[in-house]
């Protein structure tokens, strides 16, 4: 009996087994793939913006002066290197020829044509406020440069410029150009007077008699000398209106009349000074020997000349200080930034 029973439960175990499919352990299969998806479409750059261009009227009182020559080309140069790839300068210049008429005119044709800004060098300070009321009649910021227009009194400042918060003057203080000429004659050993007689004797070439600059040129020389205690004495005073051509004929004709008595010339501008280098040489003076000679601008030749000696000294009028106030400031103009009435830049003195 119990042989039986333990041979049914044999069975029933092997019925079992291979029922269940035996003791081989089922294979797995790797988990499916994830379904492919389409790669997203490219999105396209988005277009350059297109640059914005500003249109800049710029009036030059006569192309033909060495200074204003360097100044306008370096306002060009300077509005280039301002360019982005969104901002542009369309830069009109134009020569007023030393015509007050024709630069009035060219005004009026920079307002019809829309000019974002005007940049102007005055031909006659005496006009200011006419061009300044038509700019700003015409709503264009107005940038005053190089010549600075004069109140009724002659020193405060212009009511036609501080009365507009688009119109300003960038300029450099003429009275201290004329205070440096006169401090390099001041700090001579012999302090300009070669002969000893106790008086400075000299010949004061003058620009443009009625520009504000000439007239402190002239007047602030001599005054630094005077204030110093040394005695002057005027033999010429004559108008070159900032002309070398001009400069050296008023020297020639001085030095014909008075000889060695002339012991200082005073030129209000550096294109004179050559004028009246040219005279002193041709009469057989030589600088730093028995006449000094003083210019102002600083143009390169002129420091070349001081470095050798034949120029006593010049003042450097800072024409790249200038023309990037201007142009700095016109463009706060154009971006609708508030603006002040005068930019100062000062001059430097310049000797061997």
């Amino acid at each position: 009996m119990k042989k039986l029973v333990s041979l049914l439960l044999v069975l029933a175990i092997a019925v079992t087994l291979v029922a269940c499919g035996g003791s081989k352990p089922a294979e797995t299969q790797a988990p499916a793939a994830p379904a492919a998806t389409e790669a997203p479409a490219a999105t396209e750059a988005p277009a350059a913006a297109e640059a914005k261009t500003y249109n800049v009227g710029v009036a030059i009182y006569q192309y033909n002066d060495n200074f204003m020559t360097l100044y306008r080309q370096e306002i060009e140069n300077y509005f280039k290197t301002l360019e982005t790839d969104t901002v542009k300068y369309n830069v009109t210049m134009v020569d007023g020829k030393n015509d007050m008429g024709e630069q009035t005119n060219q005004i009026d044709t920079f307002i019809t044509q829309g000019m974002d800004v005007i940049i102007c060098n005055l031909v006659q300070t005496s006009s200011a406020e006419v061009i300044i009321d038509k700019v700003v009649a015409a709503g264009i910021p107005l940038v005053l440069i190089n010549r600075e227009p004069l109140g009724d009194n002659g020193d405060e400042s212009y009511p036609g410029i501080i009365n507009n918060p688009t119109v300003c003057y960038v300029g450099a203080d003429a009275r201290q150009s004329g205070t440096y000429q006169g401090e390099i004659v001041r700090d001579l050993p012999n302090h300009g007077d070669i002969n000893g007689d106790g008086v400075v004797s000299y010949v004061m070439v003058v620009g443009d008699p009625e520009n504000p600059d000439a007239q402190y040129r002239t007047e602030y020389s001599v005054k630094a000398l005077t204030d110093a205690g040394i005695e002057v004495k005027e033999l010429v005073k004559n108008v070159g209106n900032w002309d070398q051509t001009k400069g050296q004929e008023i020297v020639a004709a001085a030095l014909a009349q008075y000889a060695d008595q002339i012991e200082v010339v005073f030129c209000n501008n550096d294109a004179m000074a050559l004028g009246a280098a040219a005279a002193i040489e041709a009469a057989g003076r030589k600088v730093g020997e028995d006449i000094y000679l003083l210019g102002v601008d600083a143009l390169d030749e002129c420091q070349e000349m001081v470095q050798k000696g034949t120029m006593t000294g010049t003042v450097l009028n800072d024409h790249i200080g200038q023309s990037h106030t201007a142009v700095d400031v016109a463009i706060k103009a154009l971006n609708g930034e508030a603006i002040d009435n005068y930019y100062w830049v000062d001059y430097v003195k310049v000797t061997k």
